[in-house]
């Protein structure tokens, strides 16, 4: 098949090489001429992905025209910041037979849409997707198993992709629950940087424990109350991407709220970033999520005070740990 990847950051190279594995054809598409140039080049993502060789086979381009023309699948790679205007960017060039998939792992910073729906507000006529799971591009690109799961409302749509997708050392599942795989592969992200926050204040396997079991609850709480089924965040997109995410030395999110843990302010953590920590932008939409639909996300709160206003980190955890007592 010939697919379009809209996104030339980590995760869009990664599974731009998975796929060329599998035999498609691929095109990349980046939104800076120079950038794409230079992978064109050195055959290599010296940016978001280094040490990793890129075949000559893969095309890279910044012509969006010339990225989706002809695109019977189309991959969205880009993160939740930009997602929507760089998909309106798009709009009149995608084929409208092409198969659309969401891989970013946010939410839209205004609405706090999720980002299939962004999809499919542009895209109405088409067959929307999301691929999400415990998936560090660092590792997918070199061909470390890995397992994931691609959801969509059309089984067929979820089958097709998940052959698309799936190699000896790519696993897929599938499933049907759009909503609790997109909000767990986005949610996670907030858990993390508590979890980070918490390995930056020198505390323990205990606390960071305690976090990632009261975070998934926190998660899924939230994720029925947006519509999503509970059974789904005790699989790969929940439990699973939660517990990499919180613990991984990839984990940009992780990697955030440790230094946040340390006394270093987030301007000075973001400015030292050449990739994107969702978490950040999403902790903020993530709490009002849960005020609108009437649900506790104290995890959430703290790591959104601490973010957007400096709240110190160890009075962040004494609020956790001093709130009222309750079954769990």
């Amino acid at each position: 098949m010939y697919i379009a990847i809209i996104g030339d950051g980590g995760w869009g190279t990664a599974l731009a090489l998975l796929l060329r594995q599998n035999g498609h054809e691929v095109t990349v598409w980046g939104p800076f001429a120079d950038c794409v140039e230079e992978v064109r080049n050195r055959h290599e993502n010296r940016l978001y992905l280094p040490g990793v060789p890129i075949p000559r086979e893969i095309t890279w381009t910044a012509d969006r025209e010339e990225a989706v023309a002809g695109a019977e699948v189309v991959v969205l790679a880009v993160p939740s910041r930009f997602f929507e205007s760089v998909l309106e960017s798009f709009r009149g060039l995608i084929p409208p037979t092409a198969r659309l998939v969401s891989v970013a792992k946010g939410l839209a910073p205004t609405t706090h849409a999720r980002l299939s729906e962004v999809v499919a507000a542009m895209f109405p006529t088409q067959p929307v997707a999301v691929l999400s799971g415990p998936s560090h591009a660092e590792e997918v690109a070199r061909g470390i198993p890995t397992a994931v799961v691609v959801a969509s409302r059309m089984p067929t749509v979820a089958v097709q992709l998940q052959n698309l997708f799936a190699n000896r050392h790519f696993r897929v599942y599938t499933s049907d629950d759009i909503i609790g795989v997109e909000l767990g592969g986005a949610l996670k992200n907030v858990i993390a940087i508590a979890a980070g926050v918490s390995d930056g204040l020198g505390f323990g396997d205990n606390t960071k424990a305690a976090l990632i079991t009261r975070g998934l609850a926190e998660i899924t709480r939230l994720g029925v109350g947006l519509g999503a089924r509970a059974s789904t965040f005790a699989g790969l997109s929940g439990t699973g991407d939660l517990i990499v995410t919180c613990f991984s030395r990839h984990s940009r999110n992780r990697a955030v709220g440790e230094r946040l843990g340390r006394g270093e302010k987030i301007d000075a953590i973001l400015h030292d970033m050449q990739q994107v920590a969702e978490g950040v932008w999403n902790c903020a939409a993530a709490c009002e999520l849960a005020r609108k639909v009437n649900v506790a996300a104290p995890i959430s709160e703290e790591v959104r005070a601490i973010v957007h206003e400096g709240k110190d980190p160890r009075r962040a955890v004494e609020t956790l740990m001093t709130r009222d007592m309750k079954p769990e």
